[in-house]
């Protein structure tokens, strides 16, 4: 008997079966169709490489817009509310004065404890000494002068004048021992400056005027005469750069060339690449200089060796360092910075008389060096190596033999105004470098190999952070000092106790061995 009810259900019942089936059946095909299409579109992916990255990549700067990028330096044009609209002879040295900067050690501390303070101590190179551990007033400074003066006594390097000769000993005894030597002990083997200090309310062209006149650092001191803080050149200057869009007087500057600013000097003072490191400590010791250039033969540029460059002969173990070359011991910064602080670039320490004041000022800062040469390149392309157009120096000629300085002509030089520069070899022969004591490993770099062999130039000039600072004070109406009677003071205080210096015979290029 049928139940018109249930055919109608096994009706609706297979329908919906019959459509179920046809839907799995339609998603089945789009599945596969998909499929099919992935597969055939990968396919085609593969017959076509991918489009090189090249394409899209931002196109590269020429030569010549990277060479415009060196010398025009971008400078901060964000204007700093601190300073906006102010003239900058107004500004008190506090405001730039920093508590941290002012490290300080004690009259009865040794030298050794010192060094270490100094080390630690980088934005200034310099540690205040005090008579007692509570006084906060300064009797002197201790930095990597005092270092280089205090290391030529210890390995005999010194002549001391004859009633000093016992106090020497004593400290060159001392130390070989390794019995603390004090600093008291070697006050007078330093022959230190005055120190020079300013009350935090002092403005700004004060301290411009000291520094334009030669003095390298100035005490910043509270209304009791207590030390707060330490201004160097170098801290001035970078506040100048940084700060320069908010001085019109300044800023404007930085677009000259050196050569229309007339800056710097042509009194160089270098050493030979191939002369022992001794003797350009020695050098800038009796000169009273932190840093010398190192040139080849032809006076190119090879490197930079400062002062600081002495925390690296603090160990006992690098003394032998003294008796290689100054090439080698570039190649030792080179290594230290890289193995160290993870730096592979070259420090550049040059410019050229067409290099604006921006890119001198931009590579002091940046290098936190004292000054920069100044090179003649003898290609217009400064991607070209540097051809040297001396003959190479006559060496080992004695003082009395040598012939009279000559003078020395750069490409473009004959339309440069002002004095040539002129060289003078000193006596000292040259000596093949000695290998390392048994045990001692030091990494050597050839100098050709050196970056600064083939882009750099022949020497010429120099410019320091004291010509800089010098050019800033009298183009805002300043009147500083002569610079050069701060540097034969330096020199006379200095060179008492070590070697007699070349002054006699020296022309305005050294080129010492």
């Amino acid at each position: 008997m049928d139940i018109p009810g249930a055919q109608e259900s096994a009706a609706n019942s297979s329908n919906s079966s019959l459509g179920a089936t046809l839907s799995t059946s339609q998603t089945e095909r789009n599945k596969s169709g998909h499929i099919a299409a992935h597969r055939q579109s990968f396919a085609e992916d593969q017959r076509r490489p991918p489009p090189s990255p090249r394409s899209h990549r931002h196109p590269s700067l020429t030569q010549q817009a990277v060479q415009e990028l060196m010398n025009h330096p971008p400078i901060n044009r964000h204007a700093n509310p601190q300073y906006a609209g102010r003239n900058w002879q107004e500004i008190a040295v506090g405001e730039l004065a920093v508590a941290d900067d002012v490290k300080w050690t004690d009259l009865d501390e040794s030298v050794q404890d010192a060094t270490l303070t100094l080390l630690k101590n980088h934005p200034t190179n310099a540690v205040l000494v005090r008579e007692t551990p509570t006084s906060k007033r300064a009797m002197s400074t201790f930095d990597y002068s005092d270092l280089n003066a205090y290391l030529l006594v210890v390995v005999g390097l010194a002549k001391p004048e004859e009633e000093q000769i016992e106090l020497y000993d004593h400290i060159a005894k001392s130390a070989q021992a390794q019995t603390p030597v004090t600093l008291r002990e070697i006050q007078p083997i330093l022959k230190k400056s005055e120190l020079v200090a300013l009350p935090a309310e002092a403005t700004l062209d004060a301290a411009v005027e000291a520094f334009g006149s030669g003095i390298h650092r100035l005490l910043i001191t509270n209304s009791a005469g207590e030390v707060i803080g330490i201004l160097s050149q170098l801290r001035l200057l970078e506040f100048f750069w940084k700060e320069a869009v908010n001085f019109p007087v300044i800023d404007r500057l930085y677009g000259s060339v050196l050569r229309d600013l007339q800056i710097g000097s042509t009194q160089i003072i270098a050493v030979n690449a191939d002369g022992p490191l001794a003797d350009a400590l020695l050098l800038m010791h009796n000169e009273g200089l932190t840093s010398v250039a190192v040139v080849d033969q032809g006076l190119n540029v090879l490197g930079n060796i400062s002062t600081a460059d002495l925390r690296l002969l603090t160990s006992t173990n690098n003394l032998p360092l003294l008796k290689r070359s100054c090439m080698h011991f570039i190649s030792v910064i080179l290594n230290e910075r890289g193995v160290e602080h993870g730096r592979d670039s070259f420090p550049v320490f040059y410019v050229n008389p067409y290099s604006t004041l921006a890119h001198t000022v931009a590579k002091l800062v940046a290098t936190r060096s004292h000054r920069m040469w100044v090179v003649e390149t003898a290609s217009p392309s400064p991607s070209a190596p540097a051809t040297p157009l001396l003959q190479p120096v006559q060496l080992g000629v004695t003082a009395a033999t040598a012939p009279p300085p000559t003078s020395v002509t750069g490409v473009g030089s004959s339309s440069s105004p002002g004095p040539q520069p002129t060289v003078l070899v000193s006596s000292q022969t040259p000596s093949a470098p000695q290998s390392p004591l048994p045990g001692q490993s030091f990494s050597s770099v050839p100098s050709a190999s050196l970056p600064g062999a083939h882009v750099s130039g022949r020497l010429s000039g120099v410019v320091s952070l004291t010509d800089v600072l010098n050019l800033f004070a009298k183009s805002s109406g300043l009147r500083p000092s002569d610079p050069s009677e701060q540097r034969a003071r330096r020199r006379r205080s200095s060179s008492a106790s070590v070697r007699p210096s070349l002054d006699a015979g020296r022309g305005s290029v050294d080129f010492r061995r």
